[in-house]
């Protein structure tokens, strides 16, 4: 080639180091070069973490849009900085050998440190943080930027810190590695950390074609492996994701990998070998064998953490039931009441019942915690609840009839009940429709308090949109803390109704489920 190979890089000493050994290769090759340096958004912010930063290419877009005007012909990259979904037009037409893959502690004094229930270790990386949290989990750890230089300086600077984390192929290149130092074997590394890789325009065939001859085979197949890992786990430099592929003397790719929650507290590993030539698929089986033990709800939980909560539910959703949000919601969940089953007399419960009136599952626990099914003498059974009728007649018997709320059941037994007196198992905070009605039409009401129900809502921000609302006494709870803002989604009438007390924008689900419930505020959202 006759024009000169015009290398893009950033100015830091590390980059500037590693586009030279990109020179040197072409070089070798008889082909002449010229570093371009450029300044990138990832060196220019240095008072924010790089996960804050909102890209992914923090390191490489400035190169990227360098190339597409035509100012440079190739751009140098650290791989484990480069997004694994390439800007339209540029390609990887490289990797050239890797160096060490693994990180370092440098510390400071003595490794003593590590016995000690409290210590202080600097790092930018999430990654870093969480496995050193989820093997150190009452140190400390805080954020730490810039160039290697300034970092190693920030260490010796601050008194109260005991370690820092480093890349060894960073330290290692520019030949900075401080004597207090031990590569961490336990730790495993950023996708493709320690590789070299180069980029160049998709339409230019002839750079690409000497791109092509310094690049290693092996460390493309292996970093490959472990982008595509990334990829499929919907990471980028915001998650705490591990992925180290290798070539063993038995010509095996072996592949480890680990996801993990960024305080450290939960960790999913993998590890997969395969033979060379059959190893294309480690990657998918890998990704996936985290997905399905609960990497898809941990990397759900690392993107929605700095978004801004739509809806707060008043009763804790099960990973299932989270799924069925749409896009864009983000809902947290707690219960806002707490239930305390009552000791009901089995004598009281093993008498004949006439008429019987079971409004709550939690009854239906307080009952059989007394006393057996074969035990129970009720000849008829009045339920509120799709749910709770299913429960009673899975675990008591035969229900006479049902409503979806507690003013309809008493209206219902005004008109049909056999008899004129009913036994309520209610709770402490019961509404007070039910037995109002009844005894306004002189149907004597006994009411047998089953359980108890303790208010523990959180306090929530002002500025969510909706609340979910499952039971009147959920309603009861959330207000004794909170105003009556935004949405109030109800998951029937009778919570309804304590909800319009509260809130003027009042909606009830079609059905008496948590699902509807949910898909009421998918509605809203549409």
């Amino acid at each position: 080639m006759s024009k000169t190979i015009r290398i893009g890089t950033r100015d830091s000493q590390l980059a500037l180091w590693q586009a030279k050994a990109v020179q040197s290769l072409l070089e070798k090759l008889g082909h002449q070069t010229e570093l371009v340096p450029v300044k990138s958004t990832g060196d220019l912010v240095l008072d924010r973490p790089l996960h804050e930063l909102g890209i992914t290419g923090a390191f490489t877009k400035t190169l990227d849009i360098a190339m597409l005007n035509n100012d440079i012909d190739i751009a140098v990259h650290s791989l484990k900085d480069v997004p694994t979904v390439l800007p339209i037009g540029i390609v990887q037409a490289a990797v050239i050998k890797r160096g060490n893959i693994k990180d370092t502690l440098v510390f400071k004094n003595n490794e003593e440190f590590l016995s000690s229930k409290e210590a202080i270790v600097a790092t930018g990386s999430l990654r870093r943080r969480a496995q050193w949290l989820n093997r150190y989990p009452t140190h400390t750890v805080v954020g730490l930027r810039g160039n290697i230089n300034l970092r190693l300086q920030k260490l010796e600077e601050n008194q109260d810190w005991n370690a820092a984390i480093f890349a060894a192929a960073g330290i290692g290149r520019l030949g900075i590695t401080p004597e207090d130092a031990v590569n961490l074997d336990w730790m495993i590394p950023a996708p493709a950390q320690g590789a070299i890789m180069v980029a160049a325009l998709e339409e230019d065939e002839e750079i690409r074609a000497i791109c092509a001859e310094i690049n290693h085979e092996e460390t493309e197949i292996c970093t490959t492996i472990e982008r595509k890992f990334l990829n499929l786990l919907e990471g980028g430099c915001s998650a705490p994701i591990g992925a180290l592929a290798y070539i063993n003397k038995n010509e095996e790719v072996v592949f480890k990998g680990v996801l993990l929650s960024p305080d450290g507290t939960k960790k999913i590993e993998v590890t997969r070998t395969e033979k060379l030539g059959g190893h294309h698929n480690i990657a998918q089986y890998c990704s996936n064998y985290i997905i399905e033990r609960g990497g898809k709800k941990l990397m759900d939980g690392i993107k929605n953490q700095n978004k801004k909560t739509n809806v707060y539910s008043t009763k804790s959703l099960t990973e299932g039931q989270e799924q069925l949000f749409n896009e864009g919601i983000v809902a947290t969940s707690n219960d806002a009441i707490k239930i305390s089953l009552n000791r009901i007399t089995p004598a009281t419960l093993k008498a004949p019942i006439k008429n019987a009136i079971i409004t709550s599952k939690n009854a239906v626990e307080a009952i059989l915690t007394n006393c057996t099914a074969e035990e129970l003498n009720f000849e008829n059974i009045y339920c509120v609840g799709r749910r709770t009728k299913r429960m009673v007649e899975k675990r008591i018997g035969k229900v006479t009839h049902s409503e979806n709320n507690a003013k309809d059941l008493a209206n219902y037994l005004v008109e049909y009940i056999d008899g004129t007196e009913a036994t309520y198992f209610c709770s402490d905070l019961r509404l007070d429709y039910l037995p109002i009605i009844l005894s306004e039409n002189n149907i004597k009401v006994n009411e047998i308090e089953a359980y108890q129900t303790k208010f523990d809502a959180i306090e929530v921000d002002e500025n969510i949109e909706g609340i979910m609302f499952f039971s009147p006494s959920t309603v009861q709870s959330f207000i004794k803390k909170n105003h009556g803002n935004g949405i109030a989604f109800c998951i029937g009438e009778s919570t309804a109704l304590e909800a319009k007390k509260h809130f003027e924008d009042v909606r009830v689900a079609k059905v008496p489920t948590v699902e509807s419930v949910i898909e009421l505020v998918n509605e809203h959202y549409i």
